[in-house]
């Protein structure tokens, strides 16, 4: 599915005016001077942590992507946050961030986690009434290392130049090279390339940080190291399709965690969530595993025995899983779980109740979770980038998939056909820099990318056991976005500060 990013702008022959044919021809991949730039937006700004004044530069802009001819081809929107005072930039940690999708901008983790300024939610990140408003976010990254938000083609502000050329972005390596020209880039022109350097990805934004960190080491960027945010490498790990049982066996956990939110569990399942996991996560991937392997082979004992432990551990009806064939995907699920309530629970954060016109389909409407997310985000960013960061235009802010108009190509994944899977980058980064770690966050809530598909991708990279003690991980009792929650927000601060420190050891 995948297909290569060509840097080359299409080239339209036309015959040369009189007074241009005796110029002699260019020299081949002679570079054409770079068009003027606009020049970037810079404020300054302050805001109170723990009653210490933290005092940083806000630059906002766009970058230009070139072709190996010099022809710009699009200008990549970027958001950056430097800490002021520091006498030599060149010790100090640098982190790109962006979001997923693939067409999402990088306002969720810039708003919602990282960047100096937050959303206001409700605490277990529920929409507020509007209007909505931005707070100081006392959990910013900014006080440990600078920022750098990242809109990518089709996502934020940011556009090819022609049409015809987002083709060359809107496909998985396509992506990554263009996001890996960014970066490289940015640490030209502001002389960073001798920082600590550190990415930080959420969703398909994982699945590009993965994808970047093999890409850039073999250029030359070595990264300190990378967080991925409800992380998903493997899509095989959650592609419902026929003949892919995977995805059945590592979301089972998530609908147990979901159940457990919503009080549909036996009450010995209700007392320890933890516990509960434990117990379904063993069970998921042998006696589960196992009999689906069988497949019509499995006696009929042995399906009523499946049959009963999937309904305990899930809160779904027996009869609903017999006539799924033990098989349940995640639109159903969402739909089923609640349906005695005439209620729906959301994908990106099952924790969420939505309402159908008709309790009767067999698919929710709408996801819950997205809907309530959306609104504060939007109005809020597009106040804050025109008013505090002052960056004035008329161009629509695209904030998820409103600017990737045409679908998404996935191409030959890494090295291999199938499903588009990244980890092998992830894993050759790791094996060429071993002082590289890598922190993963994860929601038991999240039925996008469930915390137990993760931890199956990061198991079977075929990494060598010596850098196995690289990785961290950690879960939260929140979402997709774990950050929207404010204990997992104050949480996660706590686990990026311990892994940042110990990168840098």
């Amino acid at each position: 599915m995948l297909l290569s990013l060509l840097f080359s702008a299409l080239l339209l022959q036309t015959t040369p005016p009189a007074a241009e044919a005796t110029k002699p021809p260019a020299e081949k991949g002679a570079e054409k001077p770079p068009e003027k730039e606009e020049p970037p937006v810079v404020t300054h700004h302050e805001i109170r942590i723990n009653g210490k004044a933290l005092k940083y530069t806000a630059t906002a802009g766009m970058m230009p992507i070139r072709d190996a001819k010099g022809e710009t081809e699009a200008h990549m929107f970027f958001m950056a946050y430097t800490l002021d005072g520091v006498s030599d930039t060149g010790r100090r940690p640098l982190m790109f961030s962006f979001n997923g999708g693939p067409g999402s901008a990088s306002v969720w983790l810039h708003l919602g986690a990282l960047g100096p300024r937050r959303v206001v939610m409700q605490p277990d990140g529920q929409m507020s009434a509007p209007p909505f408003h931005l707070v100081d976010n006392e959990y910013t990254w900014l006080d440990q290392t600078d920022l750098v938000f990242i809109d990518p083609v089709g996502t934020g502000y940011s556009r090819a130049t022609k049409p015809e050329l987002n083709k060359n972005f809107w496909n998985l390596r396509g992506d990554i090279r263009s996001v890996g020209e960014f970066i490289r880039m940015y640490l030209t022109r502001n002389e960073r390339w001798t920082s600590p350097l550190f990415l930080v990805g959420e969703s398909y934004g994982t699945t590009r940080a993965a994808g970047l960190s093999g890409y850039l080491i073999d250029r030359g960027v070595a990264f300190n190291g990378i967080v991925l945010v409800s992380s998903i490498l493997n899509f095989q790990t959650a592609d419902f399709a026929k003949g892919n049982d995977l995805p059945y066996i590592l979301y089972l956990p998530s609908y147990t965690a979901t159940a457990w939110y919503h009080h549909k569990l036996a009450p010995d399942l209700q007392r320890d969530l933890q516990e509960t996991l434990k117990e379904v996560a063993a069970w998921a991937e042998t006696g589960y595993a196992e009999a689906l392997a069988k497949g019509d082979r499995l006696a009929s004992a042995e399906r009523q025995t499946v049959i009963d432990r999937l309904a305990r551990y899930t809160g779904l009806e027996k009869r609903y899983i017999d006539y799924s064939n033990l098989r349940v995907p995640i639109f159903y699920f969402t739909k089923e779980l609640l349906r005695d309530q005439k209620r729906t629970v959301g994908r990106i954060d099952s924790r969420f109740k939505g309402v159908d016109e008709s309790a009767a389909t067999d698919h929710p409407e709408y996801d819950p979770s997205l809907s309530a997310i959306r609104p504060p985000y939007t109005s809020t960013f597009n106040n804050y980038v025109r008013g505090e960061l002052g960056y004035k235009t008329d161009l629509e802010y695209y904030i998820l998939g409103e600017g990737i108009t045409s679908p998404w190509e996935w191409g030959p994944s890494s090295s291999r056909e199938g499903f588009p899977d990244t980890s092998d980058d992830l894993r050759s980064a790791l094996s060429k820099n071993s002082y590289m770690k890598l922190f993963v966050a994860s929601g038991y809530f999240d039925l996008a990318t469930p915390y137990f598909a993760t931890e199956y991708t990061l198991t079977h990279m075929g990494l060598d056991p010596k850098l196995r003690g690289n990785i961290r991980t950690a879960e939260y009792e929140s979402g997709h976005m774990v950050y929207i929650d404010l204990k997992s927000l104050e949480k996660l601060k706590a686990n990026v500060l311990g892994f940042l420190n110990n990168a840098l050891k």
